[in-house]
């Protein structure tokens, strides 16, 4: 069978695996799962049998079922080393997966829109723009040093730190965060965007775009 992707058009977290997926070049069905609100076909029954958390993305291949971003990325790399996305030697490696883990694990989770919801309903208050600019600028501080000067993040290849990279910032765009101070990091994502692996994924390149 095809690998199959459950995706969202806008969860950024789908939007990678997509990326990887297009960057490795194997053929792939997108099934649309909405998070819309009065909608949330996540929290159903079906699609809650396949991922108990109830999040996007998902990945079957026929051979795994697999959840959360990060763990489906590893699993391409290992079972799918075609088009290799880490590098193959160190320090080298542990810095894109930590480069990585900087998006995925310190500022994409604060941003999370169900983190802000809650914040919203449980607390009163209301996460607006500066709360995310706030986590944006937290992390791509530092990210901005540990980048190269291109024309990718970490020099002239393209790695998962691309991958990572490229979906925060549309997301920071999205919420209209200042990135003057990140010249490396709104470069290397420039660059990636004139890549039809990436141009593919995009969320208004896909079929469930609204």
């Amino acid at each position: 069978m095809p690998i199959r992707l459950y995706s969202y058009w806008r969860s950024s977290a789908a939007y990678r695996v997509r990326i990887a997926l297009n960057l490795k070049g194997l053929d792939h069905d997108i099934v649309p799962v909405s998070l819309a609100p009065g909608v949330a076909e996540h929290r159903g029954d079906a699609y809650r049998a396949k991922n108990p958390q109830m999040l996007i993305p998902f990945l079957d291949d026929g051979e795994v079922g697999i959840a959360q971003s990060m763990a489906i990325l590893e699993y391409l790399e290992e079972t799918y080393p075609g088009v290799r996305l880490l590098p193959q030697s160190e320090p080298m490696r542990s810095g894109v997966r930590a480069f990585c883990n900087m998006i995925a694990c310190d500022i994409h989770p604060l941003n999370n829109l169900r983190v802000m919801n809650y914040i919203k309903s449980e607390y009163g208050a209301d996460p607006t723009e500066a709360w995310y600019a706030h986590w944006i600028r937290e992390g791509f501080t530092a990210a901005e040093i540990l980048a190269e000067d291109g024309p990718y993040v970490f020099g002239r290849e393209v790695t998962l730190a691309d991958v990572l990279l490229v979906p925060q910032v549309y997301n920071a765009r999205r919420f209209k965060v200042p990135l003057d101070d990140f010249p490396k990091l709104v470069a290397a994502t420039d660059t990636c965007n004139e890549l039809n692996a990436f141009r593919d994924a995009a969320p208004e390149a896909q079929s469930d775009a609204s």
